[in-house]
Order: structure tokens, then sequence, then C-alpha cells
């Protein structure tokens, strides 16, 4: 029957299935950090440490399973677009599906106390991501032209791949500093210069579809300037040099709050719209933190505000930009008006308190209970939202088109 709900659609185009994945990677990976914060403050569940370390654990796989879940399935969507070339077969991207959300499963299988299941996870883990860019690498070789912002998301990859690859020598014995080169590697390799592309490419776009008179401001030197920044910043930060980070940091902040400026849409704009914006205005704030932590650091010797940029960059900035950008696309490929629905806006809205719970977090007493609270207060801003879109993935398109 018409508009059944069926697995079997999942597979009828990449963005389908990775979002799906990642919508479930959402929930189960802080359904399990929540409980693991609780327990550290309440002890309530007996949970006992993981090896790895639960914390490096979080930012594992937050940072190349989670979030790499959507990114993959982003990219497997745009790259054939941008780049003039056919939509890609299934075979091309069922195998990443499968690695990223069994890597995952198997993961937490391992948390919870299945031992083998973190290295499993990671193998699978490494095998969809393999599967992703063993897709992506031949149609950058085939476009007749360049395209910039899906190079400029190649070497997000491929820094993400260095990341992914130092896990796995840290999980096979090596020294510890490869599990804190990942994490750095995620962070200012890969998420950052991925979103920052993406946003580069498509922010100014939509507004100038839809906003009279606006002009899209998207300067080649800029896009290169921001990611030399985020090298650089990533180096100092393997290189243990915290006092001189504000060196990468000031500059990045300067362009990223030249980049907000230019690129806001003034006059009326629809939410779907303006939602893209302000999640972006936490990039420039999150990068303001960093600097006056280094600053500090430089001054006082003192490492203050603890994680709190870490996660204005991931709650604010990467979490809010997700909602915004994952609601578009699944309204736009499911046949559907372009707005945010009811449970896109709770998730933005619930998404925004959590975020700045996070970072107060660090500076309130009782800390481990305020980021207890943010664990949970993300399960409830997701929720609805993933119970939507999962249903709609599995959904046909309501406009009777194919994908």
């Amino acid at each position: 029957m018409a508009g059944t709900p069926s697995p079997r659609l999942l597979a009828q185009a990449p963005h389908r299935l990775m979002f799906f994945i990642g919508a479930g990677n959402l929930l189960l990976a802080m359904a399990w950090w929540a409980m693991w914060l609780a327990d550290a403050r309440w002890q309530l569940f007996g949970l006992r440490q993981p090896v790895p370390y639960a914390g490096w654990l979080h930012a594992f796989v937050m940072q190349y399973q989670v979030l790499p879940s959507f990114i993959f399935g982003f990219l497997l969507t745009v790259f054939p677009r941008w780049m003039g070339l056919p939509d890609l077969e299934r075979w091309r991207y069922l195998p990443v599906g499968l690695g990223i959300f069994g890597g995952q499963l198997a993961t937490l299988a391992g948390l919870f106390g299945f031992e083998p299941g973190i290295v499993v996870g990671y193998w699978m883990t490494l095998a969809g991501w393999l599967a992703c860019m063993a897709t992506l690498a031949p149609l950058l070789k085939r476009e007749r032209g360049t395209t910039w912002h899906a190079r400029a998301c190649f070497l997000g990859l491929l820094l993400g791949l260095a990341g992914l690859l130092a896990w796995g020598g840290f999980l096979l014995g090596a020294d510890a500093r490869l599990a804190f080169a990942s994490i750095k590697l995620g962070t200012f390799g890969l998420l950052l210069p991925v979103y920052f592309s993406v946003a580069h490419r498509m922010f100014p776009f939509f507004a100038g579809n839809v906003v009279p008179g606006y002009v899209a401001w998207r300067p080649l030197w800029l896009l290169c300037a921001v990611l030399a920044l985020c090298v650089a910043h990533l180096a100092l930060e393997l290189l243990h040099a915290y006092t001189w980070l504000w060196l990468a940091d000031l500059p990045l902040l300067a362009l990223l709050s030249l980049a907000l400026w230019r690129w806001w849409p003034r006059g009326k704009v629809p939410g779907l719209l303006l939602v893209l914006f302000l999640g972006l205005a936490w990039l420039p704030l999150a990068i303001g933190l960093y600097a006056f932590q280094s600053l500090a650091y430089s001054l006082t010797g003192e490492f203050l505000l603890g994680r709190a940029p870490a996660h204005a960059l991931f709650i604010g900035f990467f979490g809010s930009v997700l909602v915004a950008m994952v609601t578009r696309v699944t309204q736009g490929h499911s046949g559907r008006a372009l707005m945010m629905p009811a449970a896109a806006w709770f998730a933005f809205v619930a998404i925004q308190l959590v975020a700045t719970l996070r970072v107060f977090a660090e500076v309130l007493p009782d800390g481990m209970a305020w980021q207890a609270a943010a664990a949970l207060g993300w399960l409830l801003a997701f929720a609805p939202w993933v119970a939507r879109i999962g249903r709609i993935y599995l959904s046909p398109r309501k406009d009777g088109k194919p994908g």
C-alpha cells in the first residue's frame, strides 16, 4: 500500500540510509553516556569503567560514528550533484551504512561488558569509512572541473581517517598519546573543516534563493584561510603548545565573525533558513572561548573553562546545524514543503538550552550532575525529531518521485 513504511526503502538513497543510521546513533550513543554520567555521580547502575576510558570512548563514538553517519549521507548525496555526475548506485553506499551502524552497535556492546565489542566496532567503523572514501575519491577524479568544496570535505575525511587509524593503533597497544591525537584530529581535522566547507558553499546559496536582494559572498580565500587556521590549531594542540593556541584562534575568530556578519540574511527570513545562521552563530562563540582559554593559560598557567569551548562547538554549533541541515534535506528529499516542523523546532530550541547548560556545567558547583542533566536533555531534545525523521526515511516520498 502506498505510504506504508518499509525498511527496504532505506536502500533507495544514501541520505535515507545514513541519516536513519545517524538518527539511531544519536540516541543510542547519548543514552549510554547519560547513564555513565549519572552512574558516576549517583552510582545508579553499577557500570564499570570501560577500557579505554569512558570519556575517550564518548569522544570517539561522537566524532567517528555518530556525526559521520550524517556527513557520509550528505556527501554521498551531494558529491555527484556538485560535479554533474550520475547518482550513486546502492551497492556503493550500503557497505558504508553497514560498517558505521555495525561499528556503533558493537562498540556499545563493548561499553556494556562485551569486551571484544570495542575492537570489533573499530574494525567495522574503519571498513565503513574506507568504503565511503573509496566511493567518493573516484568522483573527484572523474569530474571535468574542480569542485573546491568537495575537495575541502575530502581533505577533512582524510584527516579523519588519520585520526581513526591513530585510535586503532591505541586500541592495539600503542602509546596512549595516539588516543589524544585521534580526539583532536576528529575535532579540528574532520568535523570543523567539513562543517565549515559545507556552510561556505550552501548557507549563502540557501539565503540567496529566498531572501530578496541577498548577495551570496563565498570567496575561496575565506575557505582556504579558515581551513589553514583549523590545521594550525590542530598542530598546536598535538604539540601541546596550549600557550600559543591564541595565535590560530584569534584570526580564526575574526574570520568566522566576518563570515557570520556577511552571510547573515537581513529582512524577513523563513524559519528553516534562520536556524542555519543561529546555529552558525555558535561557531565564533566557541572559537572565542578557545582563544580566551589559551590567553588565560599563557598569562596564569591555569586551564580555565575545562571542556566548555569544546561543548560550545559540539553541541552548540555541530548539534544546531545538524538539526537545521538534516531537517532541510529531509523535507526537500521526501517531497515535503521546505519548512521547520514542530519536532524540528523543539529539537533546535532545546539543543540551545542543552549547549548552554553543558558549557556552564564546567564552572557550576557539582559539575558532574549538570553534565548528566545536559546528556539527558540531549535525549529529550532529539527523541521527537528522531522519531519523525525516522518514519520519513522508512516511507515513500509524498510526491511519488523516486529517491
